[in-house]
């Protein structure tokens, strides 16, 4: 039996949809939302019926009868802390979405946009490893100081995408398997993945390698001393690690191939910035192996990042004696959301009950 799934991932300023015939996928879009449109709105929950009516003019013009879905499945936001896997959708999920109990996220609307069209024809809503999974070991919540736990936020859907990827081209079985992933896009998250599950990882927000505007880990000392110089609001400092940092704060500008060509027109800067951050990527790797005792399958490398080769020759040099690399540019999530509601549809898995 084949099954159609409607899939949504609402980020800030777009949503992508897609529909899938079993893994095949047949339509795609991503919906951008202007900023002028979104001005609109005074906070992220009033975008609800504008990110709705969007998904639903998606199947309208490509023909597509609701009532032939299967199922539909959203991107998962800062929900409560959860094991990894697929979670039916129920009204305290959308409650502690909306009020946002880890933050707030336009990946929060994806639970609540999937299930209002679900109910329409009578089927099920799902998320799929949601931002919010935490499968961290005692050890790995400890920062330095109890007022400050360290948070299980990566980005999960497309770790465990990627790593269920690699196990089947290894030929090994995902749950039995450590890989060490490495995500590279506008924010950085790397883990080992023990067994499935992601034990560590660095909060992209705050710390591990810096990245195309992001900053990662500062020195704290004179990170305080900037917080209290009276130069930054609090805001100015939010965006100053989180937007207005990394590689666009060295070079003014976040895209790769713009450094790249920069580095083959010569530039000694743009070469030693770019090579910085394949030296931190490569020592959160290296750290990252410590936790699963070395015992490592392959190192994975994924995200918009993954696609430089310059970049990831440089990681290779310095990490390809831990294990064998393996990289998949480019992100997963839309066909990883589909795969994962298939696994209970075919009875591979049982839907988990937030």
């Amino acid at each position: 039996m084949a099954f159609r799934l409607l899939a949504i991932n609402p980020g800030s300023t777009s949503t992508k949809v897609a529909l899938f015939q079993d893994e095949i996928l047949q339509f795609e879009e991503t919906i951008i939302h202007s900023v002028e449109q979104l001005k609109k709105y005074e906070n992220l929950w009033d975008q609800f019926d504008l990110r709705k009516d969007a998904v639903l003019k998606f199947l309208d013009k490509n023909g597509i009868n609701i009532s032939h879905l299967s199922a539909v499945v959203g991107r998962g936001g800062l929900i409560k802390p959860i094991p990894g896997g697929t979670y039916l959708v129920n009204e305290e999920m959308i409650h502690d979405a909306k009020i946002g109990v880890q933050g707030v996220h336009a990946a929060n609307l994806g639970c609540a946009i999937a299930k209002s069209i679900a109910d329409k024809i009578g089927v099920s809503a799902y998320v799929v490893d949601p931002i919010a999974v935490d499968e961290f070991e005692p050890l790995a919540r400890y920062s330095g100081h109890p007022l400050i736990e360290r948070r299980a936020l990566s980005h999960t859907l497309n770790i465990h995408a990627v790593g269920r990827m690699a196990a089947d081209k290894l030929a090994v079985e995902y749950e039995d398997t450590n890989f060490i992933v490495a995500h590279l896009g506008g924010g950085i998250s790397i883990c080992p993945l023990k067994k499935g599950r992601i034990v560590d990882v660095n909060d992209a927000s705050s710390s591990g390698p810096f990245s195309p505007e992001r900053t990662g880990e500062l020195p704290l000392q004179p990170f305080i001393k900037l917080c209290f110089s009276g130069k930054f609001t609090q805001d100015e400092m939010r965006k100053l690690v989180m937007g207005k940092g990394g590689i666009t704060a060295y070079l003014n500008t976040t895209d790769a191939l713009e450094v790249e060509r920069r580095i083959n027109e010569g530039d000694a800067k743009a070469k030693e910035v770019y090579q910085a951050m394949a030296y931190q990527v490569s020592k959160e790797i290296g750290a990252m192996a410590t936790v699963i005792n070395g015992d490592v399958r392959a190192i994975v490398i994924s995200g918009g990042l993954a696609k430089s080769e310059m970049l990831i020759e440089w990681i290779k040099e310095r990490v390809n004696f831990i294990a064998e690399v393996i990289v998949m540019p480019g992100e997963f999530e839309m066909i990883a959301l589909a795969r994962g509601v298939l696994r209970i549809l075919r009875n591979e898995e049982e839907a988990k009950k937030y």
